[in-house]
């Protein structure tokens, strides 16, 4: 179960990335609505979560934490290695406390609940990068964007 589990985490971070890789470069400055975070925040946002999370909960595992919330990377490169980075951090943190048996420090019932808090979050910016796109008449093309996304979720087998 736990694998499945993880997979779920790994699958969601795929989708992320990919999201992010369908942003054309231009429109990483693009907002849902008028003061709201840019679609380059957001991402940054997710990052930055993830791992104030993995500091809260599992600090024995925490790795530094970006100095803001709301950084504007336009390097995609590194913005997709962050996300790497901080979904690598929350997977061992989940997996460590729950293969230790070791309670998580401040939130969270149990280390899964990590895992579906995140991807709750991760899902409901998600739709406000899209909200943005389609505001700025630029939205992704169902056929290029769900075999990046709802099929990662749905394919059996290696992705």
């Amino acid at each position: 179960m736990l694998d499945a589990l993880l997979d779920s985490w790994d699958r969601n971070n795929t989708i992320l990335v990919n999201l992010l890789g369908a942003i054309p470069d231009d429109a990483l400055d693009l907002t849902a609505v008028d003061d709201s975070p840019s679609i380059a925040a957001l991402f940054m946002h997710m990052h930055y979560v993830r791992l104030v999370f993995v500091l809260e909960d599992a600090p024995d595992l925490a790795q530094p934490v970006p100095d803001g919330e709301w950084q504007h990377e336009r390097d995609r490169a590194r913005m997709t290695g962050l996300l790497n980075d901080s979904a690598k951090a929350v997977r061992d943190a989940v997996k460590n406390r729950i293969e230790t048996g070791r309670q998580m420090e401040l939130h969270y019932d149990h280390p899964i609940l990590m895992l579906q808090h995140l991807i709750w979050h991760e899902g409901y910016h998600h739709g406000q990068i899209k909200i943005a796109l389609k505001r700025a008449g630029r939205p992704i093309d169902n056929r290029l964007i769900g075999p990046l996304t709802w099929r990662v979720w749905m394919n059996k087998g290696p992705r």
